[in-house]
């Protein structure tokens, strides 16, 4: 046993000592791979593929555990739901000094939006339509899990979604596969720098793979079933784009996907991720993904579990079907050792990438968990970024920005909830030192304002409903009164107020995982608070937060003022309060279509035109429209409002024609035609109007955020060529076809410039 242990520590640490603070090159890792498989028994290989969730545990409760027993046996690859460099230490000691062959664990935790220092859910950061601010933000929610010896995230979340009944789509960048595609690239590179050994980045997952956000009407794990055609061309894109962007894992999905589930699906998992795009890292699967294949009817467990490393899964988070039935499967001739190793194989490699079998230990620094979590540099960024993330709906009379004087009332159940501001999946957060609405104001105006507070109202009159939706700590402390004892404390406080801002909506954990909806409106005893405050005649500033699009027809078309803040993260009362004095000016613009009602969902804006297109909006018989509301949305993708206005000049193109190898140069004067100054997304929209297979009415092709002062005009270009024309075909393959294209250009999906071009 000595001799085996020493064998080891010499492939394990010897062969690279001269290169510890170098990146080992890709023959060096296979060669210590291939040293360290041939001392492996069938047992340990199928070990690494093993992913429990360790739990909470305080630090010295660690070697008393079960799961501290597996490690030391070898059934153990990874770890997640732990954190604390004091807690990880104790359990990679365990596998680098007790078990057999010395091999480091994985450690993963479900990082989202920020890690302590929380920044705003991923729906709302895609807002902001700022690739750099997004990779910031992926960076520091490295630096500060990698601090606290996390070394792999479950993000990003890249799942297309235009369906907002579904709660997950609160965790991902909206219903636009090529936004959604940008901001993969760059949370993947936020996360994984430039260089994994470093000990501050992190390895990123991403998920769900594949198709997860079209689960049918909308309800969380449900089947999802789409024509080839439609996923290559919509839902594939962000998922090809983070593996090209280099990330180092995969998450499979929990949806089926041809009568297969994502888990063992292996045209999924091998033919189109490792053959068409290369893929070369790991893939895992979601919490018990592998076990749930039963009461999909796919088989037992030991079946299933096969099913899925024959199709390309390397990991089993939770379910430990790998581990107690592979041995097995070999032995009777249902799998090969040959694909397990492959599987152990492909950890391994994640493992040596991450420099974990030169220092196990390089995550376990204490003095970094000091000085690098929730510090104030981390927590100014996240406020920032909240702050631009916001979308100004609407704002008649002008009535934000307010002022820092007068009397404020302050109302309705989401104005003092800080335990609510980092929104769903903030695991890491600390609810107790997040900044609700009532400090942030309270803070901004000092001694130049008064502000009055009152709750107005519970979030839901049905109990229940309410608390579903503030599990995990996120307690709104429902108040006993009655519903009309809580208006009336409200309408007493607003006599004599200038402005009433009303905080509503959705609680932190009434969208995310498991989280699904069928009425996506205001809960009405909310709606209830808002309509008896707009009957004071006071100006009403309605800040909405939510973790999807919701029905807002009746706030559209009586509230004056509706700032949309989504969950900002820990400092979203800070941020929310610079935006309503107008320290920051909104800048933020949708990324999914927010409906009428329910009933029009799913509604997104590049969907396809009918045989029967309705000519305006309005009802006609015998065409694609409803009898009760118009087909529009009531706030298109692309939309958000400044305190300022922009004008747009006429749409010019270099030439109206062009070859396959050519380009065309589109071009907009942009006008900060108001008083002060603002950023502006700039939206670049295609419509291929003939093809081989139907096209959408419109798709984004381009963005570009620019900042102008008041008074100030740019001439915003664009460069259209061939790629942007592409698209699959019926035969599954990337074209582009000669004939004629509109192109847009303006401040949304809706209020657009055109002009027309022709590919030859």
């Amino acid at each position: 046993m000595k001799r085996i242990t020493s064998i080891v520590l010499v492939v394990l640490l010897g062969l690279t000592a001269c290169q510890k603070n170098e990146q080992q090159s890709t023959n060096t890792i296979d060669q210590r791979i291939d040293s360290l498989m041939r001392l492996m028994t069938l047992e340990e290989k199928i070990g690494q593929l093993n992913l429990p969730s360790a739990g909470a545990f305080t630090t010295g409760a660690v070697e008393s555990s079960d799961i501290a027993k597996k490690i030391e046996q070898g059934s153990v690859g990874g770890l997640f739901n732990i954190k604390t460099v004091a807690n990880i230490r104790e359990m990679q000691k365990i596998a680098v000094e007790k078990s057999r062959l010395k091999i480091p664990l994985i450690f993963g935790m479900d990082v989202i939006h920020g890690y302590e220092s929380v920044f705003p859910i991923p729906l709302g950061l895609s807002c902001s339509w700022d690739m750099k601010l997004i990779e910031r933000s992926a960076r520091i929610a490295a630096q500060e899990a990698s601090a606290d010896g996390i070394n792999w995230t479950f993000s990003p979340m890249v799942d297309i979604s235009r369906d907002p009944r579904w709660g997950r789509v609160s965790e991902g960048s909206g219903e636009d596969p090529y936004l959604g595609s940008q901001i993969a690239r760059a949370m993947v590179k936020g996360f994984q720098g430039d260089n994994l050994s470093a000990n501050n980045t992190i390895m990123s997952c991403v998920k769900h793979y594949a198709l997860y956000g079209a689960s049918e009407a909308g309800r969380d794990y449900n089947t999802v079933d789409m024509s080839r055609h439609r996923m290559y061309n919509e839902y594939l894109p962000p998922y090809k784009a983070a593996v090209d962007a280099g990330v180092g894992s995969i998450m499979a999905s929990f949806n089926e996907i041809d009568g297969i589930p994502a888990t063992a699906n292996k045209w999924l998992l091998t033919d189109v991720l490792r053959k068409e795009w290369g893929f070369k890292g790991f893939v895992v699967s979601d919490y018990t993904g592998v076990s749930e294949m039963i009461n999909h009817g796919f088989g037992d467990l030991q079946h299933v579990s096969a099913k899925a490393v024959e199709a390309g899964l390397d990991m089993d988070m939770v379910s430990e079907g790998l581990l107690t039935t592979l041995g097995k499967s070999v032995q009777e001739g249902k799998l090969t050792e040959k694909q397990i190793d492959e599987a152990c194989r492909r950890i391994l490699r994640a493992k040596f990438v991450l420099g974990l079998f030169d220092d196990p230990y390089k995550y376990c620094d204490s003095n970094r968990a000091k000085n690098e979590v929730f510090n104030a540099s981390n927590r100014a960024e996240a406020r920032s970024t909240a702050a631009q993330s916001f979308v100004l709906l609407k704002n008649s009379g002008n009535i934000l920005p307010i002022k820092k004087s007068g009397t404020i009332a302050l109302v309705g159940p989401l104005a003092d909830a800080k335990e609510n501001m980092t929104g769903t999946w903030s695991v890491a957060a600390r609810f107790s030192e997040s900044i609700s609405v009532r400090e942030g104001l309270l803070k901004a105006v000092g001694a130049n304002a008064k502000i009055l507070y009152a709750k107005g109202s519970n979030l839901d009159e049905d109990q229940v409903l309410e608390a579903n939706a503030t599990l995990f700590g996120k307690s709104l402390h429902r108040d006993k009164r009655s519903a009309a004892e809580l208006r009336d404390e409200a309408l007493r406080i607003s006599k004599s107020a200038d402005v009433i801002v009303v905080a509503a909506g959705e609680a932190a954990e009434m969208s995310g995982e498991a989280a699904s909806r069928t009425n996506i409106e205001i809960p009405e005893t909310q709606k209830d608070l808002i309509k008896a405050l707009l009957k004071t005649g006071k100006p009403v500033v309605l800040v909405l937060f939510t973790g999807r699009p919701l029905a807002l027809k009746w706030e559209e078309e009586n509230v004056p003022s509706i700032l949309n803040v989504w969950f900002g993260g820990s400092e979203a009362g800070d941020a929310i309060a610079d935006v309503l004095f107008g320290d920051v000016n909104p800048s933020g613009k949708l990324t999914t279509t927010f409906p009428q009602s329910v009933g029009q969902v799913p509604i997104y804006y590049a969907h396809k035109n009918t045989g029967r297109p309705l000519n305006g909006k309005w009802f006609q018989k015998f065409q694609s429209n409803y009898l009760d509301v118009s087909n529009e949305p009531v706030y298109p993708f692309g939309y958000g409002l400044s305190y300022t206005t922009f004008t747009y000049g006429e749409l010019q193109l270099s030439k109206t024609e062009m070859a396959a190898n050519d380009s065309i140069l589109v071009s907009v004067d942009v006008t900060n035609s108001g008083s002060r100054d603002g950023a502006e997304v700039v939206q670049l929209y295609i419509r291929d109007l003939i093809g081989s297979v139907t096209r959408p009415v419109k798709e984004l092709k381009g963005f570009q955020k620019v900042m102008l002062k008041a008074g100030e005009k740019r001439t915003i270009t664009f460069t259209i060529t061939k790629e942007q024309l592409s698209f699959y075909n019926s035969d599954l393959k990337w074209v582009s076809e000669p004939g004629k294209f509109h192109v847009f250009v303006g401040t949304n999906s809706r209020d657009v410039k055109q002009g027309e071009f022709e590919l030859k």
